[in-house]
């Protein structure tokens, strides 16, 4: 079923990671609204700049998909490999709701 080396999955999996953490500060900087980010003091409480937040969230997104880019699923376990992009996704998505939630006081 895995007939590619073990790493190809591992940075499928870390691409889909990048992709979700990229996409709320790339959104709240562009709507001009503050954001927490490891460059806020204190780290990821405080608030960035939307600028600074526009920019992590592009690397974010940019670094996603250069991964995808260069191990995109392909083969005949294909549905597996977009799995674990997906589940790389979740997993980020649901660490980040808690995180901003409990930052937000909304946790």
């Amino acid at each position: 079923m895995f007939a590619l080396p073990w790493y190809i999955y591992v940075l499928q999996f870390v691409a889909g990671l990048f992709l979700a953490n990229g996409l709320p500060h790339f959104v709240q900087g562009i709507s001009g609204n503050g954001f927490p980010t490891p460059f806020a003091t204190p780290p990821g409480r405080g608030l960035s700049s939307p600028v600074v937040n526009v920019v992590w969230g592009f690397l974010n997104l940019a670094v996603g998909f250069a991964l995808l880019w260069n191990f995109s699923p392909k083969g005949a376990d294909v549905a597996a490999q977009w799995a674990l992009v997906g589940l790389g996704i979740l997993l980020m998505a649901i660490t980040l709701a808690v995180q901003f939630g409990n930052t937000r006081g909304k946790g």
